[in-house]
């Protein structure tokens, strides 16, 4: 499989305007014009529907967490920014009806002039399965055939899709995306999760990683492609990380030597707008301009 050469510094993107002060419209106005005007490659938002109140061993969140709807977010930042491109960091596939969500990605696609990016993921949370009615042990399957027929329905001249968890046939749907080949980032570390990227995705999405660990990974997606194929279609495997901690250009040239294209850059939660703001400005110095 082909890795796309990180021999340039790292993309500097930002994570998680769909929560805490950004839930306000004019701060998340505020604070995305201002981060698309110091350079900010991307914005990615993740998503939680619900959460399970108490906590449970695999849900850490407090249960009053207020996490705005990914898609909703996205489509308010692609009317209020020209350049960023717009990611879901990520959709939980499974928990999505497809047929209603290509309808939402392709729209949000066009309307944002191309410049989206769909991150999907299967997500973790039991209790957040089965409160779609989702049986927690189907969902790599489910998302492999609902990755496909949105597929079809964003690409197919005739599309058409017959599967174990979707089926349909003589439909149509439009707008259809404006990307030729709506750009598809899968989420996750397992095995499992590496195999999906490699063989269904443009990219592959780490969370919460240190240098030494995202290189583990990039092993781990080279040995996944000597079990799977990769459609040629998909070009290059693209590397996003949310790093672990504090960073600086010492840490991004770590994350570039360990193979990585793009980093997302989380806030730590609690900040208010105005440090919020000193956030994005601080770590603005991390950017390096794109080459002519």
């Amino acid at each position: 499989m082909s890795i796309k050469p990180a021999s340039e510094s790292p993309r500097i993107a930002l994570f998680g305007l769909n929560s805490g002060p950004t839930l306000a419209s004019d701060a998340l106005a505020g604070v995305a014009i201002l981060a698309e005007e110091l350079g900010y490659e991307s914005f990615w938002v993740g998503e939680h529907p619900v959460l399970p109140d108490p906590p449970s061993p695999d849900s850490p969140f407090d249960p009053k967490m207020a996490l705005a709807d990914p898609v909703v977010v996205l489509s308010f930042l692609a009317a209020i920014t020209r350049r960023v491109r717009l990611a879901t960091g990520v959709l939980l596939l499974p928990l999505r009806n497809p047929v209603i969500l290509a309808k939402e990605l392709a729209s949000l696609d066009v309307l944002s002039g191309g410049r989206l990016m769909v991150g999907l993921g299967l997500g973790y949370i039991r209790p957040e399965a089965a409160a779609v009615g989702v049986p927690y042990a189907e969902r790599a399957a489910r998302s492999r055939d609902y990755l496909a027929a949105m597929r079809s329905l964003w690409h197919d001249d005739k599309p058409a899709y017959h599967g174990r968890f979707v089926e349909f046939d003589h439909v149509d749907a439009h707008p259809r995306p404006a990307q030729s080949d709506l750009h598809v980032v899968m989420g996750g570390m397992s095995p499992g999760a590496l195999r999906r990227a490699v063989a269904h995705a443009h990219g592959w999405y780490g969370f919460m990683l240190r240098p030494e660990q995202a290189a583990a990974h990039v092993r781990g997606l080279r040995e996944a492609a000597e079990i799977v194929d990769r459609p040629p279609h998909l070009g290059p495997l693209e590397i996003t990380v949310t790093p672990r901690g504090r960073l600086d250009r010492d840490g991004v040239e770590e994350f570039r030597a360990a193979g990585v294209h793009r980093l997302v850059l989380s806030p730590r939660t609690g900040l208010d707008q105005a440090a919020l703001e000193d956030y994005v400005r601080e770590h603005a110095e991390l950017i390096v301009p794109a080459q002519p």
